[in-house]
């Protein structure tokens, strides 16, 4: 299945020999309106691919922080819609970036799966990646999904063995998640020597490019990932970046957009840079 931006993203960023910046935020953190600021401002603070949280109560394999912006956005309002009706004004000012949606499983059952790739579609979303949606159950998703050209955005661990990996790639399109650490994000460190293996089976299995994540939080970590891997992403560092703002009284929108320049930065020269 072919994912217009998403493509379009990664063959640009093939053609400029460089891998991309994947910026991953909550939804409606702190709230809906500072949210919108916030991720209408990633693509200038050089964001290649925008990663858009929905929060759910019970996020399984977020760690801490990731935690904390979910429950501050649930108590700020924010719904599965919100963040449906937050991608779609992104959209009206960028037609280019590509958004992701991040979330579980249990909030678009409640939703309706059709109806979610309906919306998701015409409210500009180009994929979706569900933490625990297993490959087995997943394809009541891709007959809803595909149609809409929406695409189901798998993810891979250190633990898929060459037997298992047939089966997560399957149906897949735009990118394949490399989760580069095992547990929670925000907890153990990415390693970038470990890392680059993996990257090369994922992408030989799936014929797409691979986005590394889990365990990236500087933008030396991540300039050592997009060395080795087709993009970088991080969200820890972003929604911290929200928390601290708001104890210091502080506007969320600034921190997180200068922090996402760092990233951003590092990214775009790991290559050329060497460092």
């Amino acid at each position: 299945m072919t994912v217009a931006r998403l493509d379009a993203r990664f063959a640009e960023l093939k053609r400029q020999e460089r891998a991309g910046f994947v910026a991953y935020v909550m939804a409606g953190d702190p709230d809906a309106e500072t949210s919108l600021r916030v991720v209408q401002g990633l693509p200038g603070a050089g964001a290649d691919i925008i990663e858009l949280g929905f929060p759910f109560s019970d996020p399984m394999a977020d760690g801490p922080a990731v935690q904390r912006a979910a429950l501050r956005a649930l108590a700020a309002g924010m719904t599965l819609q919100g963040t449906l009706d937050l991608a779609r004004g992104f959209r009206e000012g960028d037609g280019e970036t590509p958004i992701v949606l991040m979330g579980y499983m249990n909030p678009i059952l409640s939703f309706g799966v059709d109806r979610f790739a309906t919306e998701a579609a015409t409210s500009g979303v180009d994929g979706v990646i569900i933490v625990d949606c297993p490959p087995e159950e997943a394809d009541p998703v891709l007959t809803a999904f595909e149609p809409a050209g929406l695409a189901l955005i798998r993810l891979a661990t250190p633990t898929t063995d060459d037997a298992r990996l047939p089966m997560v790639v399957r149906r897949t399109s735009g990118f394949v998640y490399y989760v580069a650490v095992t547990g929670v994000t925000g907890g153990k460190s990415a390693d970038a020597d470990a890392v680059a293996p993996a990257v090369g089976r994922v992408r030989a299995a799936s014929g797409l490019p691979v986005a590394v994540g889990f365990g990236i939080r500087t933008p030396e970590q991540a300039a050592a990932v997009a060395r080795v891997a087709d993009a970088a992403v991080v969200g820890t560092a972003l929604v911290d970046a929200v928390a601290e703002a708001l104890a210091q009284n502080r506007d969320p929108v600034a921190k997180v957009l200068e922090t996402a320049a760092a990233l951003g930065k590092a990214v775009r020269s790991a290559r050329t840079s060497g460092s």
